[in-house]
């Protein structure tokens, strides 16, 4: 199992207030976030219409006015217990006070003419003083009386739950195991769905692993869908050709079980993606993005990014022959670079993965030589406004609409010093190389999606 997929958790908040934070309910599902946790776990926060299947289920309205008795046994289970330990602590405080009125009864019953006047009115005293009692007696009586109830609906509820049990135990195995893989169809077309949406927040770093020098990249297979869960490393921006493959991310966390791959032609930067299991890069000292398939150690094809500056002349604010930045999201592969007759602006080109046409370019207006770093999410392409620590993502292109928006969306830089940073659309994380420290992001994001009616 892959060390990022370990299991998805589904957070219903039906009947929330719509007006905090989401549209209205009657929307459709609104799904706040997708992200995984530090244990692993995937974590989508859901808001659901207010009428939805599961309230039209039976058996899920008598479990929810079970719920609603349990609690109101458990409510009144702690006023007694609140109102029993008061009562008896009462109780005890005039234990003493009881014991003289019993002495002084007893004296004035062996001998009469020993209770004076005097000793009279202080007996009377002492037997106001216990007055009190009487309404706690008569407050015992009625706990008493709600006891008796609340063990009777105990005995009802216990007869409810025997009866869902056995009606629940009515189901065989392989029904139960059909229902199982039917939800399991159903959880994975939703994380299908969760897969786009705007980009609301970053999570804290979760660092994987220490290696390699202050620059490079790191990457898993970023096509949809893929069991492939092989990682690569790249070390270095200059001149290099080894590439390291693991089996697994474990794998790469322990440093273990890898092979070496030496590519015909170095690199230049750390813009590298990996999709469908070949690697594209940009090949060094030109604009020509090069891709290579590993499983046949070749390269399929080369070509020529028409106009792109490349060896240092529009990188990012970092350097290290930064010119192209190669990526993939939800919607394919893309390039980030700039040309001249873009006054060094950021430009996005959406590629076809077999023959490295470019298919549609956008000009995003954004001098790239402001930017720290810029990856793709659903099309859009978020920036940040510098690899140092303190860094944000500052701005975002929607292809879709050819608009841009400043955001302000931090993140911790920790490690101070940022030289790749992309999205991965099958783990929905992003990966950075930071100071010769690889490490993941969480994302946050958010869409509507409209529901069939079911």
């Amino acid at each position: 199992m892959h060390l990022f997929s370990a299991m998805f958790l589904l957070v219903m908040l039906a009947g929330m207030p719509s007006e905090a934070l989401y549209p209205s309910p009657e929307e459709g599902w609104q799904i706040y976030s997708s992200a995984q946790d530090a244990d692993g776990k995937c974590i989508c926060t859901v808001v659901a219409p207010a009428q939805n299947m599961c309230n039209r289920d039976p058996r899920s309205r008598q479990l929810r006015q079970l719920m609603e008795k349990v609690q109101n046994i458990s409510q009144s289970m702690e006023v007694l217990d609140l109102r029993t330990y008061r009562d008896l602590q009462y109780v005890r405080n005039t234990e003493s006070l009881m014991k003289v009125v019993d002495g002084k009864l007893k004296v004035a019953s062996e001998n009469p003419r020993s209770l004076n006047p005097k000793g009279f009115q202080e007996l009377k005293d002492k037997v106001n003083q216990l007055l009190p009692l009487l309404p706690v007696l008569e407050q015992y009586k009625a706990d008493a009386k709600m006891i008796l109830r609340l063990r009777e609906e105990v005995r009802n509820l216990s007869l409810v739950l025997m009866a869902i049990q056995e009606e629940m135990g009515a189901y065989d195995y392989e029904e139960l195991r059909q229902r199982v893989l039917l939800l399991e169809t159903r959880l994975h077309s939703c994380m299908q769905k969760l897969g786009c949406g705007k980009l609301t927040g970053v999570s804290n770093p979760i660092t994987v692993r220490a290696s390699g020098s202050r620059f490079g990249s790191w990457m898993t297979d970023t096509m949809i869908p893929s069991s492939d869960n092989r990682v690569w490393s790249m070390d270095g921006y200059f001149k290099g050709r080894r590439v390291l493959e693991y089996r697994t991310m474990g794998d790469f966390m322990k440093g273990q079980n890898f092979v070496q791959h030496l590519l015909p032609h170095p690199w230049a930067g750390t813009g590298h993606v990996v999709y469908n299991g070949s690697l594209y890069y940009n090949k060094y000292q030109s604009n020509i993005i090069i891709k290579y398939h590993f499983r046949s150690r070749s390269v399929l094809v080369q070509r020529s990014l028409s106009g792109a500056g490349y060896n240092n002349t529009f990188p990012y604010s970092w350097g290290g022959s930064s010119d192209i930045d190669l990526m993939a999201d939800e919607n394919g592969l893309w390039a980030v670079y700039t040309t001249i007759p873009n006054a060094g602006n950021i430009v996005i080109s959406r590629l076809e993965p077999q023959s490295l046409e470019v298919l549609q370019t956008w000009d995003t207006g954004f001098p790239k030589r402001s930017a720290g770093e810029s990856f793709m999410i659903c099309g859009t392409l978020y920036v940040t406004n510098s690899h140092l620590a303190g860094a944000k993502i500052y701005f975002a292109y929607y292809t879709n609409t050819s608009s841009y928006e400043y955001t302000d969306i931090p993140f911790h830089n920790q490690y101070s010093h940022i030289s790749m940073m992309d999205y991965n659309p099958r783990e929905r994380v992003l990966y950075t190389w930071n100071n010769g420290h690889q490490v993941l992001y969480n994302v946050t994001l958010f869409q509507v999606i409209k529901t069939s009616g079911d």
